[in-house]
Formats: C-alpha cells, structure tokens, sequence
C-alpha cells in the first residue's frame, strides 16, 4: 500500500493568517458554517468570500500538481479502459444472438404463461366465489334456523342466532341486497319476538294473580296446621302440670313441630318470567321489562285490594286475604329468585300500600260486625295472615295494632251475647237443687268447676247444693273466657294476662252480676228462690278462681302464680256483696212471711179478760214456716248463711212483738195480752234454741244464739209481767235486766198497759177498787218516765 502523499499547503504572497486558518478547516473537512455565520453577523462578508477564492485558487493548484505527478498511471487505466470496451461490445453481440433465439425459444412458452395466468386468477376469482356464496348459504342457513326458532317459540334460542348473525356474518355478507334484507328483518323479528313475550308473559301475569289465592291459602294453612300442633302440644303440657306433683321437680317439654320447607310445598312456575326478563336483557331493554312487570303487577295489587259490598266480608274475608298473601309470597319468591330483576324498595312500597288498605279494610268491616263469632273469625285469620307474610320478612305491627284496636268492640259484642245467654239461664232457672243421677254429669257439672264441697265422689243420685243455673253459668263464663284468650292470643301483646284478668272482672261485674241483683230485686221472688239464689251466689263466687285459673292456664301463665289471695278478683268482692244482697233479700221475704203469719194487732186480743192457756194459734204456723225455712237453708246455704238467716228471722219476730206494743192501732193492752205473748214467746224461743244446737252452729257461733236476738221482746215481757215494774229506773236492775229496752219505747208502751177489763162502764165499776201493788209500781213507772222524758 502506497502512503498517501502529504498535502502541501502553497502559500502566496499576500497570503494572510485568515486565509491560512480557514484553509486548514476546509482540508480538515471541518464545518465551515460557523465562520459564514459568523461574518455575515458582522456586516463582513467580503473578506470571506475572497478567503474562500484564495482556497479555491490553492485547491486547483493541488490538482493540477496531482494530475502531473499521475500521468502515466492515468494513461495505463485508459488504455485498460479501451480493451474492456472491446470486450463489452463482444458481449453485447453474443448477447444479441441469444436474445434472439430465447425470443424465437420464449415465444411459445409466453402464451402458455398468459394462459397460466389467466387460469390462475380464474381459479382465485371462483375461489372467492365458492367463499362468499358458503357466506351467504351460511348467513341463509341461520335465518332459517332463526325462522324455525321464532315459530316454534324458541326466542332464546331465536336471538342468540341473531346475534350470531350480526357478530360473525352480517359485515362478512358481500350480497348488498342479502345484506340489507337481513339488516331490515333483525329489528322486526325481535320486536315480534318482543310482543310474543310480553303477550305470553301476560298470560302469565293472569295465571299467577289467579293462583294466588290458592297460594294464600295454602301458606296460611301450614302456619294454621303448625299453630294447631302447637296448640295442642302446651294444652298437654299444662295437663301435665296439673297432674304434676310435688316433689318431682319440674318437667322439661320441647314443641315438636314439624318443620316443613314452605317453599317446596308452594309450588309455582316463575320461568315465564325468568325467559321474559331474559329475552329482554338480551334485547338490551330490561329496564323497560322490569317497568312493565312493576306497573302491571301494582295494577293488579290495587284491584285485590277492593273489597265487593255486595257480599258479607264474613263471606269474602279469606278470599281477600289469601288473594293478599299469595301476591305477596310471588313477590317474594322473585326477589329472592330473579337476581336484580326487583328491587326490595318497589316490594316495600306495595306492601306499604297493601297495609294501608288493609288496615282501612278491617277496620270499616270491624266497624259493621255485630257478631262476636265474624270478628273472632276474622281476627283469627289475620292473625294467620300476619304470622305467614312474617315469616317473608315483611312487617305487620300495623294489622296487629288494628286488630288491637277492635278489642273493646270485639267484647262488648261478646259480653252482649253472653248477657242474652246469661239472662236466659237464671230466668229458665227454676231454682231447685240440681238432682245428678251420673258420675259424668257430676264431672261436667261439679269438677269442671271446682265446684264440690268435697273431694270424696258422692253416692248418685246426688242432690247438689245449686240450682241448674250455676253450672250453665259457669259454662258460659267459660266459653266468654275462651273467646276472650281467643282473640288476644297471637296480637300485639303476648303477655295478655292482665288484660284478660280485666274483661273476666267485667262479665262477672256488669254482666252477671246485674243480673244476679235484678233478680234479686224482683218483688215476685219467693224464699226458695231468694235462698237457691243466695246459695247459687256463693259457688259462683267459689267458681271466681276457678275462672282465674282457667284463664291463666289458657294464656300460659302458672296457675301457682294466681293463687295467691292478693291474685283473687275484683269480682270475688262484687259477688261476696251480692250473695249478701241475696241473703238480705231472703230476709225481707222471710219477714214479710213473718209479717203475714203474725199479725200480731189483728191476732192478738189486747184486752181479753180471760187468762191464756197456752200460745195462739197463729205462732204454729210461723214455728211450721221457720221450720222449713231452716231445714231448707241447712241443706243449701253455708253455716253462715244459715246463722244470718236464723237470726234475722227470730230479730224480726222480737221487733215484730215490740212494734205490736207500739203499734197505732193498739190503744191499751192487759196484763192477760202480755201473758198471752209471753206463751208465744216461749215457743219462739224453745225453736230458736233446739234450732241453734241441733243445726251445729252452737259450735260455732258460741257467744250468739238465736234466743239471744229476742231479748228485746223478753225483757219487754218481763218489765210488763214484773210485780216491780218501778224498778225500770234502777240503773243496776235496767243494766242488768232491761239494757236493750228504750226510755220512749217502754214510757209509749206502759202508757198503754191498763189492767182492767175493757168495758163501757169499766172505769166505773173499778174506781173504788183498791189498787194492787203491781199497779201502784206500774203509775210509778209511768210518772217517773214522763219526768225523764
């Protein structure tokens, strides 16, 4: 390799430094670009440019002194050159020869490539033929499909191929036409497919509003089935407890209650609406779907809510509500079921609107009832109602309340019902002791009321202390209790005790109790009646606990707990004053019997001038009538009944002697008058006493006896009787003698007393008559009392 030549720098005269410095960049092959810049900056590019002709000059003087000293060299390369000229023309000869015998060779052969071509591009041409038209057949295959799909109803499947068609085929289609026939049938069909669903969903929508009642019902009696088990179950387990002992400890009772998935036992079809909502998601408008079902499904909600006038709601009121729970239950089955097809909002609202007109409903028809019987019937199945919907989450404190709030209805019309029961049972009563000739009468009549007087079975026929009315009423009280427990249970208040403990003071207060005393003071009442009611009275007022009892028991609450005796009654108190009344009663008509047999002024002969021999006639009869009187009352009336009754008789007869001696119509009497009373007393008082020892109450009442109660008409007798009357004023003798005897009565009384016979010229025959001692003490008395009064 030859070394390459140094590059001479030739410098002239009048070079200058410039000119050396920019001669030097340019044979670096440095950028010059500044320096240009650089002088037309300065307003000087005139020096440049003729720097620049001074390189230029000393470039081309390199390159003629470079050709020169390349000469020969130059001269060799260009005869080289002429050679290969020569060559190429050779070349380009035989290149020319054989260009023309591969044209005369090619000629053939280039037909037969045309031909090739042409086959080639035929063949691609079908090609894309066969393509497109498998395209076509493809797309036509699957709208037929999709046509087969609509007419047999398939939508689902009729859509997706659609869709198919529009993703895969549709921009594929090289038919303009096929293209825009297809373009113009997707929307028909699925607007037809649309109104085929929404048609067949209405359908749908008729079948299931239509079955709902059927589904209502059928909830409401699995709830009604499991509330009967339960029922049933704590009816035997408060048996058990009554049969429980002490010292067993307490007993542990599960409710076996079958539990039965409700939701397998309603069946209903929701898949029109699963592929309605589908089909519509599919067409891209579900909201549009969900609207519809909302609005129709509302639609029919208010129609259910309408209750026909022209049939009784007693009649229609399960039809109503089970329409209600079922359309209830379908909502929500779907809720629960159709993912986000309804929301739990919409279902709030028409539920709210539901129980709105519901509670409107029931109270305008609890209004009308007058049936105690159509609103427990009522009660009872809205109750079910609220119990099965509750179960579905939803809310029903505002049926409950409303339900609540025809309780005071629901018992006047109960207590109305049992008033007309009650009336009809004490004035069909014929007020005879109840004659029982079996052992199941005795249980239904006496221990289902607890209403023995011993708890040893009695020898039948058994004559019961009460009258036929006493167990009637009882079983009355009973049903009223049941009907009451009734319709509090399953209401807003679970713990209803109390509230049952006020509506069973109510019967027993205002109804039978008022009844009781309007008999009572009826003036045709006779003793036997006036005693069978007093002894009626006191087993009711027995009957007062079992009542309590029975009610406790029916609203689950331990009968221990109302045992107790500050757990007693109201009414027990009510009734206790009653039977007092009664035996009040029964002595107004023992004493106006008493009235009838004495007579004492008309019976009497005040101034008789014979000396009696014995009683008079009439104190038999009234010994006859006490007799029975009490032998009735013993077989009847408590020992304290019996007591009041004899004493209030033998009282009244003591009274009656009294008021005799005061008596108007007696002017003056005679000591043959007092003898004759005096024998009347006596018998009085012999029955009195053989009555008191032989009835018991002696052992008793031990300070109180009959005879005791006539000590106002004995001291009288004595006073009159004594030879001493004078000593009246002794304030020892009074005290120890005559302590019941009052200073007018005795000064009335002795005013009266003349011991003469009563004739015209009496006074006359008898002025000069020495006076006796007893007469002498008699004026003595009279005087000495005029003074003190």
């Amino acid at each position: 390799m030859e070394a390459k030549p140094k590059r001479r720098v030739v410098t002239e005269n009048g070079d200058t430094g410039e000119d050396l410095v920019l001669a030097t960049l340019i044979g670096n092959g440095d950028d010059v670009g500044p320096l240009v810049r650089h002088a037309f900056e300065m307003g000087r590019p005139e020096p440049l440019v003729h720097q620049l002709k001074n390189v230029a000059r000393k470039k081309e003087a390199e390159i003629e002194d470079l050709c020169k000293t390349h000469y020969e060299e130059f001269i060799v390369a260009v005869d080289e050159l002429r050679g290969v000229l020569v060559d190429a023309e050779e070349l380009k000869s035989d290149l020319a020869s054989d260009n023309f015998r591969l044209q005369e060779v090619g000629s053939a052969l280039l037909v037969k490539l045309e031909e090739l071509l042409e086959s080639y591009a035929v063949k691609k041409n079908v090609t894309e033929a066969i393509k497109m038209s498998k395209i076509c057949v493809q797309a036509l295959e699957l709208c037929v499909k999709c046509n087969n799909y609509v007419s047999e109803g398939q939508f689902y499947h009729a859509l997706k191929t659609m869709d198919l068609i529009e993703r895969n085929y549709l921009k594929l289609i090289p038919l303009k036409v096929l293209k825009l026939v297809i373009e113009r049938r997707i929307p028909v069909i699925k607007s037809h497919i649309e109104k085929k669903v929404c048609s067949q969903f209405t359908e749908w929508l008729a079948h299931i509003r239509s079955s709902s009642k059927n589904i209502g019902q059928t909830a409401i009696g699995l709830v009604a089935s499991a509330r009967q088990r339960e029922e049933e179950m704590l009816e035997r387990q408060r048996k058990a407890e009554e049969q429980n002992t002490g010292g067993l400890g307490e007993l542990v009772y599960t409710l076996d209650v079958e539990d039965v998935e409700q939701d397998s036992v309603l069946k209903f079809d929701l898949t029109p609406l699963y592929r309605a909502y589908h089909i519509h998601t599919i067409l891209g408008v579900p909201e549009r779907f969900r609207d519809y079902y909302y609005s129709n499904r509302k639609m029919q909600l208010d129609s259910d809510l309408q209750v026909s006038y022209g049939q009784p709601f007693v009649e229609s009121y399960q039809t109503f509500l089970a329409q209600i729970a079922g359309y209830f239950i379908v909502e929500d089955r779907v809720i629960r079921t159709a993912g986000d097809f309804l929301l739990a909002d919409q279902v709030d609202t028409m539920w709210e609107t539901a129980i709105a007109q519901i509670v409107t409903v029931l109270e305008n028809q609890f209004a009308r009832m007058d049936s105690p019987t159509h609103l427990l019937l009522v009660k009872d199945y809205v109750t079910l109602l609220g119990t099965t919907l509750r179960q579905y989450g939803y809310e029903v404190g505002p049926i409950l309340d409303a339900l609540d709030k025809s309780r005071d209805k629901y018992h006047e019309l109960l207590l109305e019902e049992c008033r007309k029961q009650i009336v009809t049972a004490i004035s069909d009563d014929t007020y005879q002791q109840m004659v029982i000739k079996k052992e199941a009468d005795y249980e239904n009549n006496v221990l289902s009321f607890n209403l023995q007087t011993s708890d040893i079975m009695p020898a039948f026929t058994y004559i019961a202390p009460f009258s036929s009315m006493v167990p009637d009423v009882c079983r009355i009280i009973r049903s009223y209790i049941k009907g009451s427990v009734d319709y509090l249970s399953y209401g807003v208040n679970t713990n209803f005790f109390s509230v049952m403990r006020k509506y069973l003071d109510k019967i027993l207060i205002d109804v039978l109790n008022e009844v009781i005393l309007e008999t009572i003071s009826n003036n045709a009442i006779g003793v036997s009646q006036a005693m069978q009611i007093a002894a009626n009275i006191s087993f009711l007022e027995k009957a007062s606990d079992y009542f309590l009892r029975h009610a406790a028991q029916l609203c689950g609450i331990p009968s221990r707990s109302v045992e107790k005796p500050q757990a007693s009654l109201a009414a027990k108190v009510v009734l206790k004053t009653s039977r007092d009344a009664a035996y009040l009663a029964l002595l107004n008509v023992v004493n106006t019997k008493l009235d009838e047999f004495m007579k004492l002024p008309e019976n009497v002969n005040w101034t008789t001038e014979e000396m009696p021999q014995g009683p008079h006639e009439y104190i038999n009869e009234v010994v006859i009538y006490l007799e029975t009187v009490m032998s009735t009352a013993h077989q009847i009336l408590p020992m304290e009944a019996l007591y009041k009754v004899g004493v209030g008789a033998v009282e009244h007869i003591s009274n009656s002697i009294v008021s005799a001696f005061l008596s108007d119509s007696v002017k003056r009497f005679n000591a043959n008058a007092v003898s004759a009373i005096n024998h009347d007393l006596r018998v009085i008082e012999n029955f009195a006493d053989e009555r008191y020892h032989s009835s018991g109450l002696n052992e008793i009442y031990k300070e109180g006896s009959f005879k005791s109660y006539l000590v106002e008409a004995r001291q009288l007798i004595t006073l009159l009787s004594s030879s001493q009357p004078e000593n009246f004023m002794n304030p020892v003798i009074r005290e120890r003698n005559y302590n019941t005897l009052d200073y007018k009565k005795v000064a009335t009384i002795c005013e009266k007393f003349k011991d003469s016979p009563d004739g015209i010229f009496g006074s006359l025959s008898n002025r000069n008559t020495k006076l006796t001692a007893k007469k002498k003490s008699m004026d003595m008395l009279k005087k000495r009392l005029k003074e003190f009064n």
